[in-house]
């Protein structure tokens, strides 16, 4: 097993921090497109044209989206190269709307070495996600349910492994209101085939979300509460140990609040249904985990915009992690109509 660490390496780099490296295949738990990862990376009541939404929830598909196709692009940490795209389709004007999409992770080429330090070449690793998913406005009521079914495939070096997953989403959304809830239950599944005769877990995330439009102002707020299967996504860390006037060291305890903080994610959208549109993003876990204590490195926050052209549709997104990571993702949508 000379490249077993491999795997632990190409785990941990997409690993969602704190509750990162507990499973395998934590590229699903990526963003799926622009617009999401300019509201905080984690949006759950986006009901309009980008089909990308419907990666996260697919309660959210929908007959706005027919015939559009999103193409999202970003240059990752590290140099690690990913993308989604998707595209929604509707069957008839009922209820019959089709999604289908696909995320995909490349982490490159890196210099091979065995036990005694010789070169063996050059390794690469990439993961890939096919998903196809609907949605079902439940009759008679303003409560839609969808789900999705995911079929994963990894590489890591010599290391291959086939899984399958399921999302399922929730969502309230009455047209003639400005609110909207959703509540998702995503990866749920098991690996066919594992790296190495090993079983993992699929990192299972439950998140609940809220929007709301603000009456008279083209302002949307979106609240979402992340990572709900897991309360205590705070830790202790020691490089914020203090110390009193005795030498007694008085460890980090981040708290109640803090911890609450940390599922949370904010987003704001300045003209949500205007061809040109403003979003801005704030994700507590994310700027807790990366910010250096005494440097303001604006850990956390994120921004973008998009611009509608024609049937075609600009986005532009950055994501900052700390001073020395920061991501910025492109998209496009066209409308085949």
């Amino acid at each position: 097993m000379r490249y077993l660490y491999i795997v632990i390496l190409f785990t941990c780099v997409c690993s969602n921090a704190q509750i990162g490296g507990r499973s395998t295949y934590q590229f699903l738990n990526l963003v799926s497109g622009t617009k999401q990862a300019a509201l905080g990376g984690r949006v759950l009541t986006a009901v309009d044209y980008d089909p990308t939404m419907a990666l996260y929830n697919p309660a959210t598909i929908n007959r706005d989206m027919h015939n559009q196709l999103q193409v999202n692009y970003a240059n990752y940490l590290g140099d690690v190269n990913y993308g989604t795209a998707s595209y929604a389709y509707t069957w008839d004007r009922h209820v019959q709307t089709f999604h289908a999409g696909v995320t995909y992770l490349n982490y490159g080429n890196f210099d091979g070495f065995d036990e005694q330090g010789n070169s063996t070449g050059e390794f690469g690793g990439n993961e890939v996600a096919v998903s196809l998913g609907y949605a079902y406005n439940i009759p008679w009521t303003d409560f839609y349910v969808g789900a999705n079914i995911k079929l994963i495939s990894s590489q890591l070096e010599e290391y291959t492994s086939i899984g399958g997953a399921v999302d399922i989403g929730f969502l309230y959304y009455d047209q003639d209101k400005t609110m909207r809830a959703a509540l998702v239950v995503r990866n749920l599944g098991t690996q066919f085939t594992p790296y190495n005769e090993i079983y993992e877990d699929l990192p299972l995330e439950i998140a609940a979300g809220f929007s709301n439009t603000m009456r008279n102002i083209p302002v949307r707020l979106h609240v979402t509460l992340e990572n709900l299967q897991q309360w205590d996504l705070a830790f202790s860390n020691d490089a914020n140990a203090q110390r009193d006037l005795d030498g007694n060291v008085i460890e980090d305890d981040p708290g109640f609040f803090n911890n609450a903080l940390r599922h949370t994610v904010l987003g704001v959208e300045v003209f949500p249904a205007g061809a040109f549109q403003l979003r801005l993003g704030y994700s507590f876990r994310r700027a807790e985990e990366l910010r250096i204590e005494d440097t303001r490195a604006f850990s956390g926050l994120s921004a973008g915009f998009s611009l509608k052209i024609n049937k075609m549709r600009f986005s532009y997104s950055h994501a900052r992690y700390s001073r020395a990571a920061h991501t910025s993702f492109i998209g496009v949508n066209i409308n085949l109509q």
